[in-house]
């Protein structure tokens, strides 16, 4: 490595302060979809034969979204695709949940997706989550 490239890397990496701030926010992201999933595993319980499936289908993409934004809070640099991954599922929601209009659950879901969005798009800039797309670096877990 030169002494250029490794210069191009540490100028590259965020802040301590810009990291910690990023690593919360997708723990934020994390917390909330796991509030989430409590409260599906809620609802399908009570759910009506004909949601059932609909409904633990619905829950264990929580678990999932869950589980993916405590992955890049632990390790936001080192999940190459996780982000963008994430990012779009979720604003694919949002815009589904707005083309369909005046649907039961659309508009609040698509509202809370659209927050979901921000943050992790706020974390993912944070963080530099597209560092994880780079070779290992000297320092990776920064």
């Amino acid at each position: 490595m030169t002494a250029a490239t490794a210069t191009r890397i540490d100028i590259a990496a965020p802040t301590n302060r810009a990291d910690l701030v990023g690593r919360g926010l997708a723990a934020l992201a994390a917390l909330a979809t796991g509030v989430a999933f409590v409260n599906g595993v809620l609802l399908t319980v009570n759910a009506s034969d004909d949601r059932l499936f609909i409904e633990g289908w619905r829950v264990s993409s929580f678990g999932i979204f869950a589980a993916l934004f405590a992955l890049l809070a632990v390790r936001p640099r080192q999940a190459a695709g996780v982000w963008e991954i994430v990012l779009a599922g979720k604003a694919a929601l949002v815009v589904f949940g707005a083309l369909i209009g005046d649907v039961p659950e659309a508009r609040l879901s698509a509202i809370i997706d659209f927050g979901l969005v921000a943050v992790v798009a706020a974390a993912y800039v944070l963080c530099r989550g597209w560092l994880a797309w780079r070779p290992a670096t000297t320092n990776p877990t920064r």
